[in-house]
């Protein structure tokens, strides 16, 4: 499996994988799946600050048909003195789950996250989600809180669970989070001289 950064043109993608979360589950709080120009959108803006990555199954013939998953930062909130924290998240296409897809993806977003000097990354999980805490706490995440009948999706109110993972703990101050595209030709010149493992 190869991960690369996402391409703008992945958009179609990256909407039909989704779609089943937002249609089918409370894995996410949206309830009408984004189309591709949203989606395309959401890449131009997200990346200007933070990294989206995309796993893609070589054997297949075009970069659409490869592309079977991806994982993503966000702002966690948008005020400045939260710019060293974010949101990730990582969605896997239905018939390619349970193969490691979603470690290979997290791995590298949280490789690309360090070095832009980012503190926390945050995961926020609809409950119950046995699969999603386990996959997140075994990343190192811990629960922090639980926010009760947050959102009401699929016929019923749901709680959100709140789980914390931290790259750094240095009570000094810190510099601002590195420009995303330096790192990005970082981790593309680290990764060619260093192939992921399987």
């Amino acid at each position: 499996m190869k991960i690369e950064f996402v391409r703008e043109e992945d958009a179609a993608r990256l909407s039909e994988i989704y779609a089943p979360y937002v249609r089918d589950t409370w894995g996410t709080f949206e309830v009408q799946a984004p189309s591709a120009a949203e989606i395309s959108k959401r890449i131009r803006d997200y990346t200007q600050s933070y990294p989206w990555v995309v796993a893609l199954d070589p054997q297949q013939a075009s970069r659409d048909q490869q592309i079977v998953g991806y994982a993503y930062a966000s702002a966690f909130r948008t005020r400045v003195a939260y710019q060293w924290s974010c949101e990730v998240s990582v969605y896997i296409d239905e018939g390619a789950r349970a193969k490691g897809i979603g470690s290979q993806l997290y791995r590298e977003l949280f490789d690309l996250l360090e070095r832009q000097g980012r503190r926390n990354a945050f995961a926020v999980i609809g409950l119950p989600n046995d699969a999603s805490v386990h996959f997140h706490e075994k990343f190192g995440f811990e629960a922090v809180g639980i926010l009760r009948d947050a959102g009401h999706k699929l016929g019923a109110w749901r709680d959100v669970g709140l789980w914390q993972k931290r790259f750094q703990i240095d009570p000094g101050a810190p510099s601002a989070p590195r420009d995303l595209s330096a790192c990005v030709r970082e981790w593309e010149a680290h990764r060619s001289s260093s192939p992921t493992p399987p």
